[in-house]
């Protein structure tokens, strides 16, 4: 008898009444709205210790990381970017959310997944394109937002840089000439 007592209250506890199941969409659609990246793992055999430091480890970047029923995801994911990953809510599935820089978010899951092969990454969404889990570890690979741009800023120098000297090279080279050509006149 009490085994069928705690079977009830688990199963009062497991479901969602429907204002709660409303607000965790509510909040999901606003989490996939503000979303540059979106990364879903499957964390089946992972421990609460495990998940709790997973979600530490991204809070501190300022990326979330929940698990939520598929069900309210896909709805949530409806009329957002995450829409085309209707396909991946098979399973369990964790979703990592980063809201400023696309590569952080799938860089920090990564290398949590580096250190515990329990952790599988199922796609990502980044900037509205879906993105198979190869996809996702070249995405990683990437060198981050700032080293990116520091070398596009460099690219955009070099060349102001070679014109600039080439132009103080032909004012020099014209200077020379022209002191050359006083000299023969005074000589």
């Amino acid at each position: 008898m009490r085994q069928f007592a705690c079977l009830g209250l688990w199963e009062r506890r497991s479901k969602l009444k429907k204002e709660e199941k409303g607000q965790v969409i509510a909040g999901l659609k606003d989490k996939f709205s503000k979303a540059k990246a979106v990364v879903f793992t499957d964390y089946k055999g992972m421990t609460v210790a495990e998940l709790t430091n997973l979600r530490r480890s991204l809070k501190k970047s300022s990326l979330d990381y929940s698990v939520v029923k598929n069900t309210l995801a896909k709805i949530a994911a409806k009329d957002t970017s995450v829409a085309v990953a209707d396909s991946v809510f098979k399973g369990p599935v964790g979703i990592a959310i980063g809201y400023d820089d696309p590569v952080l978010v799938v860089k920090k899951v990564i290398a949590f997944a580096k250190t515990n092969e329990k952790l599988q990454v199922k796609g990502a969404v980044v900037e509205g394109k879906l993105c198979a889990p190869a996809e996702v570890k070249e995405i990683a690979e990437l060198p981050s937002r700032e080293v990116l741009l520091s070398m596009l800023a460099g690219a955009f120098q070099a060349p102001m840089s070679k014109m600039a000297s080439g132009l103080v090279a032909t004012v020099s080279s014209f200077a020379y000439a022209v002191q050359s050509l006083q000299k023969k006149k005074e000589g």
